[in-house]
């Protein structure tokens, strides 16, 4: 054994958990782990585990805006971000920042979106030149 942390899980609060793991699920094409239950979902993949916590008095983050902090984000690549932004609405996600659909070749390298529990996360270019 190592006294070196190893990442095991990201978990986040929220009022429903099985809807928010659900749309993780779907966006990642994770799924859900046989030991969740209703208070305590986790879903696995390739890549690390989440979480999500029942927190019956959630109140989703107000991002960019800090009446109420985001409190946690998570990051992910993706390659297409046109099919992943559609990908992202479908599944009930919004776009935060910015809000219209994606042009190519953004200057910026991420757009900001938020789960259905408000969580905001970010679809990122994996390199320089991609979109």
């Amino acid at each position: 054994m190592s006294d070196r942390p190893v990442f095991h899980t990201l978990a986040l609060d929220c009022a429903d958990p099985r809807t928010v793991a659900g749309f993780y699920v779907e966006l990642l094409g994770y799924a859900v782990s046989a030991d969740s239950d209703d208070d305590w979902v986790t879903i696995t993949g390739p890549g690390p585990r989440m979480s999500f916590q029942l927190a019956p008095d959630h109140v989703p983050p107000t991002w960019p805006r800090q009446e109420v902090p985001q409190q946690a984000h998570v990051d992910f690549f993706v390659t297409d971000i046109v099919a992943a932004h559609q990908r992202v609405l479908a599944l009930g996600g919004r776009a935060i920042d910015p809000v219209e659909p994606p042009a190519p070749s953004p200057a910026r390298g991420f757009r900001v979106y938020a789960d259905p529990a408000g969580h905001p996360f970010c679809l990122c270019r994996p390199t320089p030149h991609a979109w």
